[in-house]
């Protein structure tokens, strides 16, 4: 809160009119032997210019870098209106809108969130978000299961993110649920329909399908869907929702689309924030939205005639019987969907695809001078969207700390997650990036690669 109102005045008024002399008075039912006293260590307190400047200081102090890293979470420019609107106190403070003829402009947001989302992955319906991108996949898998029934076996390629891997496992291993990781091809990035043969005949809930993955590297997902509907699995992709402007949505992949598409939402006007908070989205067919975990926002009208705004599906235990729920799930992202919404329709399509291609552009003007660097190659064949694995000649953990030396955040080392690709460094470069940051981080990756 930036600003608190209250005066000591106000407070004295406020605490005579429910009879008490002081605040200390609230709280009398705590015995005084378990009270602390004063906090000796806490400095005095400071007035607001004070607060300001010592926020400023420690704020600096984190220094200002130039970010080549991605990996999950991508720092795109975000035009000021979308917080600007997103933090007006309509949007801001409003709660889950179960009561439907109050909350008419959340739910037409939600709305028009999940109409957006449909039609940037080409499926059926949206639901109303979901905590962050690694949860999504874990409900899409265990969506999947329900559907299937008769199966309990997932097939995940390693080319998952390792996070999202890790979240589904804790999620599901106590479930009976079997996650079985498929390999990649060591020249090309992505997953070879060759990996899959020895599954063939098998029974299976679903196949997961990145697009792109997390080496940045396209997937083939067309042949991988086929497959997908041809042995009686769903099909689950798991897409960066700004890749979508300018590559094909799950909707459309292979013959018959995929069945789930989930993902970070991240991507669509949320600041990296240290780490969150973020955004999950799913969209399935027509089908399966029964079986879709969360909330979904209909249009309907009423017995006049004007358009109105019903919370349609909410299948989980508070609203239903446990045993018919399809998830515990309690929240949504609201605030940062509605961000993402406000973004989308600032945007707009082109929009979106200029930032994507831009985005492109850049990874591969950026990975076409590090190569000429003695040493250094892309370490996958496979076409990229804005990310790129290089393998270097020396250690890639003292070439990341001499750029960060120079102010430069050059990347991620690959080492904890895939130790087989030795010095591998995974770099992104978005649509923030001009020329003169690429040449200053290609002059100081020469320096620390000689």
């Amino acid at each position: 809160m930036p600003f608190i109102p209250h005066t000591e005045e106000d407070i004295t008024a406020m605490l005579a009119s429910i009879g008490t002399n002081t605040i200390e008075d609230l709280f009398d039912e705590i015995p005084s032997t378990l009270k602390s006293g004063t906090l000796k260590q806490v400095a005095a307190g400071l007035n607001e210019m004070e607060t300001s400047r010592l926020m400023m200081e420690r704020a600096e102090t984190d220094g200002r870098y130039l970010n080549f890293i991605g990996a999950g979470a991508y720092e795109h420019h975000i035009p000021a209106a979308v917080w600007q609107i997103t933090t007006r106190g309509e949007f801001y403070s409003s709660y889950t809108p179960y009561q439907a003829e109050a909350s008419q402009g959340t739910l037409q947001l939600l709305y028009e969130y999940q109409s957006m989302m449909a039609s940037l992955t080409g499926m059926d319906v949206s639901n109303a978000s979901m905590y962050d991108g690694a949860s999504a996949l874990a409900e899409a898998v265990l969506m999947a299961v329900r559907s299937h029934r008769s199966s309990r076996k997932v097939l995940m390629p390693s080319t998952i993110h390792p996070v999202y891997r890790k979240v589904v496992n804790t999620i599901v291993k106590n479930q009976s649920i079997e996650i079985v990781e498929i390999p990649y091809c060591s020249e090309c990035g992505h997953i070879l329909l060759e990996s899959l043969a020895p599954y063939v005949g098998q029974d299976i809930a679903a196949l997961v399908i990145p697009q792109p993955n997390f080496f940045g590297v396209l997937e083939e997902v067309d042949a991988l869907t086929d497959w997908a509907y041809k042995n009686n699995a769903l099909a689950i992709g798991v897409v960066n929702p700004l890749a979508l402007a300018m590559l094909s949505p799950p909707g459309e992949w292979g013959s018959n689309g995929a069945d789930v598409a989930v993902g970070e939402g991240q991507p669509l006007g949320i600041p990296l924030s240290s780490g969150g908070p973020y955004f999950g989205f799913m969209a399935c067919k027509q089908k399966l939205v029964r079986q879709m975990p969360g909330r979904i926002i209909g249009r309907t009208t009423d017995m006049e005639g004007n358009s109105g705004f019903v919370l349609t599906l909410q299948a989980r235990e508070q609203h239903i019987r446990r045993s018919k729920a399809t998830s515990n799930i309690c929240t949504n992202q609201g605030l940062m969907v509605t961000a993402a919404t406000i973004y989308m329709a600032l945007l707009g399509p082109e929009g979106l695809r200029r930032i994507a291609e831009k985005s492109h552009a850049n990874t591969l003007a950026l990975i076409e001078e590090l190569e000429t660097f003695k040493g250094v190659k892309r370490a996958f064949s496979g076409p990229l969207f804005h990310e790129a694995v290089l393998t270097l000649p020396t250690s890639a953990d003292k070439v990341l700390h001499a750029l960060k030396a120079q102010g430069i955040i050059a990347g991620l080392n690959l080492k904890e997650y895939f130790p087989e690709l030795g010095n591998a460094v995974l770099l992104c470069v978005t649509e923030t990036k001009i020329p003169a940051d690429l040449k200053k981080y290609s002059k100081y990756f020469g320096h620390a690669i000689a």
